[in-house]
């Protein structure tokens, strides 16, 4: 079934110990995991959290719950990386476990949809507060969207180390701006006895932990540059769980800094909960600050994703003929150029059709030349573009934790560095976590399921055309 495995194992340990493409240390993919992950979520998502814990314990140990569950799948995709070291992350595992076509469609997925899509709405993010900061009307908000994901493309096409030293500054810059809002909020904040609700809640912990949970997402990023990491095989699993438990040690600072400034009445109501924090030392000047943290957040993010996720794209292309121009690396600068321009050009393309009115009429159109209902869009393209990609996010998640149960029959004898404590136990509760949201991702996303369906199926379609004649090496 795996055909030429001897090239297999070269390959890996090729992965492994190739000193040109190391130029990764523990924090600059600790880095990348804190830019990608802490980003503009926690500010939306804290109030919905609190408001359907019912109380604020619960709405702490909802946010401690979400870290042991994200610290579940770190450590599961900490043995996949330390034991198969090559650049790509999820591609390489789920083409080991099931084969090329998944592991195609996966990077498909993944360039056509998902991790396009959070480019996309983490742009708008940055723009709509660019707009609000320096009062820019509609068409200045869409150019900025798009220039956000062309600059750090840019950036990241100069070379490994410009975007690593982009990455750690956007980093340290957004840890200095929670820094902020926790000082503000638990040494300047009230008495902590406003936590007590002015009415009488119905918790609905399930809705709640689907946001933290969202809010955690982005920590699995570091294995898909795992083969430019030094000393890869320890490393990647050092920078997994450090990632994840600073992480989970900001958004328990930040949750407390809300409740002891506003109280959890006034906290699970407010609208600009973090602005209100920082109100208590910065006064009149919170708004204009919080825009800039939320921006640096963002852009913390865009760049993350597009450092990352153009490896994917990259090791796709070395394994798939059709594709093998995205596996290019420029020879000057060391970085794979033709993933990060693919990969850029698509999330202008989505921003264009997803995140703008005639875009989306276009779209309705073309449905009604079918006969088929139109959309009901949301009113932000932040939450058009989250519905679009969200579903495909947490499936190839469930189909990642499957992958490691079926590679620790498959490859038995193969070196394992790191083995995730609790097995199976942990991949089990890593897949039916990821399972339940993809399940409430998909209710919620309604029409937008079916049309980011659309270019997964036709990823299919073309991985069957492109693949006639082509000799499988590995996979099945």
């Amino acid at each position: 079934m795996f055909g030429c495995k001897r090239r297999w194992i070269s390959e890996m340990s090729e992965a492994a110990s190739n000193p040109d493409r190391q130029q990764l240390g523990v924090w600059d993919s600790v880095s990348i995991i804190i830019g990608i992950v802490i980003g503009v979520g926690i500010h939306e998502t804290a109030p919905i959290v609190m408001a359907n814990a019912g109380s604020a314990g619960t709405t702490m140990w909802c946010w401690v719950a979400g870290g042991i569950l994200s610290l579940a799948g770190a450590l599961c995709y900490a043995e996949l990386a330390s034991t198969y070291p090559r650049s790509g992350g999820e591609y390489w595992y789920l083409t080991r476990a099931f084969g090329r076509s998944t592991g195609f469609v996966f990077g498909w997925s993944q360039l056509t949809v998902v991790r396009t899509g959070n480019v996309g709405l983490m742009s708008f993010i940055f723009a709509e507060y660019a707009a609000k900061l320096w009062n820019l009307g509609s068409t200045a908000t869409i150019l900025l969207a798009i220039a956000a994901p062309l600059t750090f493309s840019g950036l990241n096409i100069l070379g490994v180390v410009v975007g690593k030293r982009t990455q750690n500054a956007l980093t340290i810059l957004k840890l200095i701006g929670f820094a902020g809002i926790a000082f503000s909020g638990l040494v300047y904040g009230g008495d902590i006895s406003k936590t007590a609700p002015a009415e009488p809640i119905t918790p609905n912990l399930g809705f709640a932990m689907l946001f933290v949970l969202f809010t955690y997402g982005g920590w699995n990023d570091a294995v898909l540059v795992t083969a430019e990491i030094k000393d890869n095989r320890k490393n990647i699993v050092r920078s997994l769980v450090i990632g994840v438990a600073v992480i989970t040690g900001v958004y328990l600072l930040v949750n407390a800094a809300y409740l002891n400034a506003l109280g959890f009445d006034a906290a699970r109501k407010s609208s600009g909960i973090a602005a209100k924090a920082l109100g208590l030392v910065f006064g009149d000047h919170a708004a204009r600050l919080m825009s800039v943290i939320v921006m640096i957040s963002a852009l913390g993010a865009v760049n993350g994703i597009i450092f990352t996720g153009a490896r994917i794209y990259a090791t796709m292309g070395e394994d798939h003929r059709f594709f093998a121009w995205l596996s290019r690396w420029h020879p000057k600068f060391g970085t794979p150029v033709w993933s990060i321009l693919a990969e850029s050009t698509i999330t202008v393309a989505l921003i264009l059709v997803l995140g703008t009115a005639a875009g989306r009429t276009g779209i309705d159109d073309l449905l009604g030349v079918f006969g088929w209902q139109a959309i009901t869009w949301e009113g932000r393209p932040f939450n058009n573009l989250f519905q679009w990609c969200a579903p495909f996010f947490w499936i190839f998640f469930v189909l990642t934790g499957l992958s490691q149960l079926v590679l620790r029959i498959r490859d038995k004898g193969i070196e394992r560095p790191f083995k995730t404590p609790l097995f199976p136990l942990t991949p089990i509760v890593f897949c039916g976590t990821s399972a339940w949201c993809l399940y409430s991702s998909a209710t919620y996303a309604g029409k937008l399921l079916f049309l980011g369906a659309a270019p997964v199926a036709i990823g299919y379609g073309v991985y069957v055309w492109s693949s006639k004649g082509e000799t499988t090496s590995y996979g099945s």
